[in-house]
């Protein structure tokens, strides 16, 4: 899957919100995402959204959506990718959905981390 991942870099700038007193009816349509954990609701919002509705916008992140379609028992392509990017120094908050992973990673690191995933996958492809 690391030869075929295709990372791409989204143009919106996303924030990782939470409402410990569960989630407010006008956030649901705007959220790209919501996971409910013990302490709260957990929504990623666009950095516009999150600032129309007054929410902290702290640690905006970036999405990187890597387009291989990673089969839900597959094993490794999260770990590497996030390894590649520790091992920068990167911050990295991978989703895991249906058909795609996806790296969100600190807004001023973004260009760097796509860089580095697309070094990857050409390693992993010369390699082969």
């Amino acid at each position: 899957m690391l030869a075929a991942m295709d990372p791409v870099l989204d143009e919106e700038t996303w924030v990782f919100c939470t409402f410990a007193e569960g989630i407010r009816r006008d956030v649901t349509p705007m959220a790209l995402a919501l996971f409910r954990e013990e302490e709260g609701l957990s929504a990623i919002l666009s950095l516009a959204d999150a600032r129309s509705l007054s929410l902290p916008l702290d640690q905006p992140m970036r999405r990187i959506t890597l387009r291989v379609h990673s089969a839900l028992d597959g094993v490794g392509l999260t770990a590497a990718v996030a390894g590649e990017l520790a091992d920068a120094g990167i911050a990295c908050n991978m989703v895991a959905a249906y058909h795609h992973d996806h790296a969100f990673v600190p807004a001023a690191d973004a260009e760097r981390a796509l860089a580095l995933l697309l070094t990857l996958q050409e390693q992993v492809r010369n390699a082969a």
